[in-house]
């Protein structure tokens, strides 16, 4: 199996190449150079038979099946509270809530990121590496890489966070978790700004290579493979009735990409609603092609989804350009240049056959946080509720069964869900004594010669 760049202008490398590369040296972002099938795999997998069916596809000859299942093992066994890991909950005759945050920091991010550092530790000693790695983190990101990293002898991970647009658990999270490999770093800047950096550091050749740098941010191939686990699982277990629909609160569209790609590889998927919040640049995008990068991002209550500037539409955009790189790369050569493109009508086309996309008011989605518990006596998340109140925002017949996302526990975000529900949600015991724990972090000035100078000075990689 080998990767290619959406840009088209870089050579196709291995799956752990671009696995530690992340991003392609052209600026763009790597994607399999042609889908793998999945058409052996039955309904009755579990969770972890099915992980590792994905990652034995996407890796080809760079794994062996024993090291598959290693793998596979330390990222999940017991590392989840629920035997399941993605559990199913009906909430309604033909809805269904999928629970992505039973992990280690409560979000469905840990899915993904647990794969991605069992995949970093084999590739690293294989070639008895150290690498640095950069994220940027609009809330969970940042969390589960911090759950999934520390203490891992061959990384050294630098968080960068936005001041003020995390809740305070997602910042303990990054804050307290007491590892000398682990460094958070709040910027006085928005996510888009935070990310912005990351790119800078990671476009930067110089710096790159002496800090040997690796992402886990979702523009990493490994994040989307992962995630795509989920909706193979849960479509084949409703799919009797016919393909399933998915509502996926999104602000980077990694998520929401990654339901593509479980559908290429014969996911019986219907449709994917894209929830956004006032942050609704993706619902442009999705129902007319038109991208636009915005003055900045609003701070909502889903403050996971206040993201302006989402990477991986730049996936979706390559296979709606008929998997073109030149053209894609045109297209973002114009969004530096001008802040904005409008695709063509048949790419416009293509995304719509699967994708729809919806935006979400803040208190419509605090309305829809009561609703639900009124209703069903489930406490959700103020992300969950978004995707939930989503289909109403749009002209879309969805074909159930219907899977909404619920893609960060309830008591990550305890002050909204009581305002909404007169209910404060409980932490889970695991995490009982979050708020006793001492915090460390440092502040940095939104500037990445700052942000350089810092890593340069910490980082054991650094040669």
């Amino acid at each position: 199996m080998r990767y290619i760049s959406t840009r088209g202008d870089a050579p196709p490398v291995s799956f752990l190449d671009a696995v530690l590369a992340g991003m392609a040296p052209d600026g763009g972002l790597y994607v399999p150079e042609v889908w793998p099938s999945l058409s052996g795999f039955g309904a009755a997998h579990f969770f972890d038979e099915t992980a590792a069916d994905v990652l034995a596809a996407f890796a080809g000859a760079d794994l062996a099946e024993s090291e598959i299942i290693t793998i596979i093992a330390r990222a999940y066994a017991g590392a989840f509270a629920n035997p399941a890991v993605t559990p199913l909950r009906q909430i309604g005759d033909e809805s269904w809530l999928l629970e992505l945050f039973h992990g280690p920091s409560l979000a469905f991010k840990d899915i993904a990121m647990r794969m991605l550092a069992q995949l970093y530790d084999v590739a690293l000693s294989k070639r008895n590496e150290r690498r640095t790695i950069v994220c940027a983190t609009s809330g969970d990101t940042g969390g589960a890489a911090v759950e999934a990293f520390k203490g891992q002898d061959r990384i050294d991970l630098f968080v960068l966070l936005p001041k003020g647009r995390v809740s305070d658990l997602q910042r303990r999270f990054m804050t307290s978790a007491g590892a000398a490999n682990v460094f958070p770093v709040v910027l006085d800047a928005d996510f888009d700004a935070c990310q912005a950096i990351v790119k800078a550091l990671f476009v930067d050749p110089h710096f790159a290579g002496c800090a040997r740098l690796s992402p886990v941010n979702s523009i990493n191939w490994a994040r989307i493979a992962a995630q795509s686990i989920y909706y193979i699982t849960s479509s084949h277990i409703l799919s009797a009735a016919g393909p399933v629909s998915f509502i996926v609160p999104t602000g980077n569209f990694g998520d929401a990409f990654a339901g593509y790609v479980a559908k290429s590889m014969g996911a019986p998927i219907a449709t994917i609603l894209a929830a956004t919040n006032a942050n609704d640049n993706l619902v442009a995008a999705v129902e007319r092609g038109e991208y636009r990068r915005g003055a900045g991002s609003i701070a909502t209550l889903s403050p996971a989804m206040d993201v302006q500037v989402a990477s991986n539409f730049e996936r979706l955009v390559f296979e709606a350009l008929g998997r073109d790189g030149v053209a894609t790369r045109g297209v973002y050569e114009q969004l530096a240049q001008s802040g904005g493109f409008t695709l063509p009508a048949d790419a416009i086309g293509k995304i719509r056959k699967l994708f729809r996309a919806a935006s979400v008011s803040d208190t419509r989605t605090e309305a829809m946080m009561k609703t639900v518990y009124e209703s069903c006596g489930e406490l959700v998340c103020p992300h969950t509720a978004t995707g939930i109140e989503a289909p109403a925002s749009t002209d879309l017949q969805m074909t159930a069964p219907l899977v909404s996302l619920a893609t960060a526990h309830p008591a990550k975000f305890p002050d909204t869900v009581e305002r909404a529900t007169g209910v404060r949600p409980q932490l889970p015991a695991r995490c009982a004594d979050m708020f006793s724990r001492p915090e460390k972090f440092d502040t940095l000035p939104a500037d990445v010669e700052a942000v350089k100078r810092y890593i340069r000075e910490r980082s054991r990689a650094w040669s």
